[in-house]
């Protein structure tokens, strides 16, 4: 099959053929017909992840959508044709999406929603999952709740805003100004973060009493933020929480913390079917309309890779960014 390589860290990927790899048990071979990439694959080719290590040569790509064209021994849940999503390798040493197959855990995998296209079935996988143990898994999010998401254009962050509104909370999100149209087509109060301190946007928006539920995807200043931000008794969820910070806000409140490492299942073998679990949860959201991707209008073939990368790093991505391995 055809795979891009990566050879070295901050190195130019290598299109080469290698092996089709066979389903082992518990696996499935997928046919990829697209890879969605996220910034995080871009800061594993750099060599910046460590948390997210991959050993050396190596096939990138986490999120993949695509056919399953055989299963291993043990596999009960899909057949050869079903047309599948997941987050499923590009990490640990698992082999990624940027190739015409990969042979994958079967948990890690959902059936692709009947009205996404491989394309945006592709785009949803990371960014779905995080958003969803952040919201879900941690915080137990619940009608009437009042929620902040900050960053709410962004990858998480929009996955985020429409998982809040289909379990029927009232959502705010934060970005800059020129995000505004889409933090509002998303269904939310949109905040310029620039514009306004957090102390004045809580007051506007929650007379002073902050938001039941903060989910901060940016991490640094913005969880900062966000311990202000939050009302009493109330929780603060983070997918980028790795600074050192203030707990004094978030004490002063009586609120609480949960962080969020989507990778763990990969990088461990622990929770895999949850991640499925999931990703089958966020199918009947996307089928009944409550969650729709926002892609890049851009196609990237598997040679043009390279240029997907770029796209994201110099910020000119408007939406998430998707590789076309096969027609």
């Amino acid at each position: 099959m055809r795979a891009l390589v990566l050879d070295a860290y901050d190195a130019p990927f290598r299109l080469t053929d290698v092996a089709r790899p066979a389903a082992g048990p518990g696996q499935v071979l997928v046919r990829i017909a697209a890879s969605g990439v996220n910034p995080l694959d871009t800061k594993i080719r750099a060599g910046a992840a460590a948390h997210a290590k991959h050993p050396l040569p190596a096939i990138l790509g986490i999120d993949l959508a695509g056919e399953v064209v055989a299963v291993g021994s043990g596999v009960t849940t899909f057949k050869a044709g079903d047309q599948v999503y997941g987050m499923t390798g590009g990490v640990g040493g698992r082999q990624g999406s940027l190739a015409e197959y990969a042979a994958v855990e079967a948990d890690l995998l959902a059936h692709k929603p009947a009205n996404l296209t491989m394309r945006e079935a592709a785009a949803l996988p990371l960014i779905t999952i995080t958003a969803w143990e952040g919201l879900v898994d941690r915080a137990g999010i619940r009608a009437g709740q009042t929620v902040l998401v900050q960053g709410g254009a962004g990858g998480v962050g929009h996955v985020a805003v429409q998982i809040a509104r289909a379990f029927g909370a009232a959502v705010w999100a934060t970005d800059s100004a020129d995000k505004k149209a889409t933090v509002e087509q998303l269904g939310a109060t949109a905040i310029d973060y620039r514009a306004e301190t957090v102390e004045a946007y809580v007051a506007r928006h929650t007379q002073g009493r902050g938001f039941d539920l903060v989910y901060d995807t940016a991490g640094g200043p913005v969880l900062d933020a966000s311990f202000q931000a939050v009302r009493r008794f109330g929780h603060v969820v983070s997918c980028l929480g790795w600074g050192t910070h203030a707990l004094s806000p978030l004490s002063f409140r009586a609120a609480t913390y949960s962080g969020v490492f989507t990778l763990l299942p990969m990088l461990t073998g622990e929770g895999m079917r949850h991640h499925g679990d999931i990703l089958c949860q966020a199918a009947s959201l996307v089928e009944s309309g409550k969650l729709l991707p926002r892609l890049d209008p851009h196609h990237f073939s598997l040679e043009q890779a390279e240029e997907a990368h770029v796209a994201i790093k110099d910020g000119s991505a408007r939406g998430k960014i998707v590789v076309d391995i096969a027609a």
